[in-house]
């Protein structure tokens, strides 16, 4: 304490990535996601990210002050291109008093929240009853995404695909395994999609070059696209938005303007804005699911599912005891 200030009491608490690891649950992740989705969005709450770039890489930062929760704060990327090395840090300050209440390791909060809030679109998005789900990648996106959707889903089975045989193969086994699922390591995206009720399409996109194309969708698929998330990424082709009943963003503007996707759909003369709505309206109520046709899940990530996420985690983290208080702290200070 000083005369014109004070330090964080409690003392910030600091999550590593193994912390966030022993504390992340996706019932509970899907659940905290939810739920802050339902209540509803507020203008000028999460702001569009912020991008610096230089000619060494670039550092991003996607702000938020989720409404009705506990915390505000900002996800931090920095990237190193030259190097392939990127590093992510959460900061959550108290909405109240302005104090410094945490920083979380983002590395796997990243994962966990694109995942999740996938699921809780599932959950207003996917029809009932059982479903085959096709996995597009095989890494820790696709993982999580499979992971997530086997909570809020009737998966009965699953087909994956990635280019490497090895990644796909242990993929198979290893995820088979884990949730009870058979699943079927093949060879190409076509193999993998074609007669699935559910794609989860979670491979980086590196070209121009759509990873899954409109010929090998069902006519009332259900659709996850979280691998292309800048201008510069594609994964669904034009032709496949196109076809589309139905595109519920995460982030409203930055899906309409800044994925690659939906701008090369605009370039092929199709209007994916006409049939977008938020997730937010989506689990509001406010917008649903048409009868027939096709419905798209379509996300670039947003401060405010990070945000949220870490606040869940920093409550878990404090009933249990995990996490690290830091020595020393940055002053508060009154004005």
């Amino acid at each position: 304490m000083t005369d014109d200030g004070f330090r964080a009491e409690p003392a910030t608490l600091f999550l590593t990535d193994e912390d966030v690891a022993a504390l992340a649950d996706w019932d509970r992740v899907i659940a905290a996601l939810r739920e802050a989705y339902l209540r509803g969005d507020v203008p000028g709450t999460t702001p569009e990210r912020a991008v610096a770039s230089t000619a060494a890489g670039w550092q991003r930062v996607m702000t938020s002050a989720p409404p009705g929760a506990r915390f505000a704060g900002s996800k931090t990327i920095a990237a190193s291109m030259r190097n392939g090395l990127a590093s992510y840090l959460i900061t959550l300050f108290d909405q109240q008093d302005s104090r410094l209440a945490a920083l979380v390791d983002g590395n796997r909060v990243t994962g966990l929240r694109t995942a999740g809030t996938a699921a809780a679109a599932l959950t207003a998005l996917l029809p009932g009853g059982p479903v085959t789900a096709a996995v597009v990648g095989s890494g820790f996106e696709a993982r999580a995404q499979l992971r997530a959707a086997s909570r809020v889903a009737d998966i009965t089975a699953a087909r994956v695909s990635s280019p490497t045989r090895a990644n796909r193969e242990r993929f198979a086994e290893e995820l088979g395994e884990e949730l009870g699922l058979p699943i079927t390591a093949v060879e190409t995206a076509r193999d993998a999609v074609e007669g699935a009720g559910l794609v989860l399409a979670a491979a980086r996109s590196r070209d121009d070059t759509p990873t899954v194309l409109s010929e090998w969708v069902g006519d009332d698929a259900t659709i996850v696209s979280v691998g292309s998330t800048t201008p510069s990424q594609f994964e669904l082709d034009p032709a496949l938005v196109g076809r589309a009943a139905l595109v519920v963003a995460d982030a409203m503007e930055e899906v309409l303007h800044d994925s690659g996707d939906l701008i090369a759909a605009r370039r092929a003369g199709h209007d994916p804005a006409a049939v977008t709505v938020s997730l937010h309206d989506l689990l509001g109520g406010r917008a649903g699911r048409p009868g027939h046709g096709i419905a798209i899940y379509k996300s670039t990530g947003s401060g405010f599912q990070d945000i949220v996420l870490a606040e869940s985690l920093y409550e878990l983290a404090v009933e249990r005891g995990l996490g690290t208080p830091l020595p020393v702290g940055i002053l508060t200070i009154r004005k």
